[in-house]
């Protein structure tokens, strides 16, 4: 089993740090928002848009898949009452000239190997496409 572990401490009313091995990230905790860093929300997101790329590196190898360059565009959907996620669409856009088979053989491998996508497709939906960068 692994463990991983983060810790975060209040700056000031305005935000907060979290801290990992030698890595800090600003935390946008301030009631009003703030433009440079990023809220919780966004920040489970970009744990999403993380374990999807850190997948794509892991299998790319494996497949043989020659690529360019990977982005990951992520929407949520927020409810108010009880405030939580319903729902989290993703659009993955691969910079390659691999088959359209070959890109879907890498999405699949990314949904059933990815730690965060996985529990998050557990706890709430969990919808994207692959496709070629435009």
């Amino acid at each position: 089993m692994l463990e991983y572990e983060v810790a975060a401490h209040r700056i000031d009313a305005h935000g907060s740090l979290a801290t990992t091995k030698d890595a800090e990230i600003v935390l946008d905790t301030d009631m009003a928002g703030r433009r440079d860093a990023f809220n919780p929300a966004e920040l489970f997101l970009a744990a999403i848009a993380a374990c999807m790329i850190k997948g794509i590196e892991r299998v790319t190898p494996m497949l043989k898949f020659e690529l360019r360059g990977v982005r990951v565009n992520l929407k949520a959907v927020r409810q108010d009452a009880p405030p939580k996620i319903i729902s989290v669409h993703y659009a993955i856009e691969v910079d390659t000239d691999e088959t359209d088979q070959r890109l879907e053989l890498l999405h699949t491998n990314v949904r059933k190997y990815g730690t965060i996508s996985n529990t998050v497709a557990a706890a709430t939906e969990l919808v994207g496409t692959i496709g070629r960068k435009p």
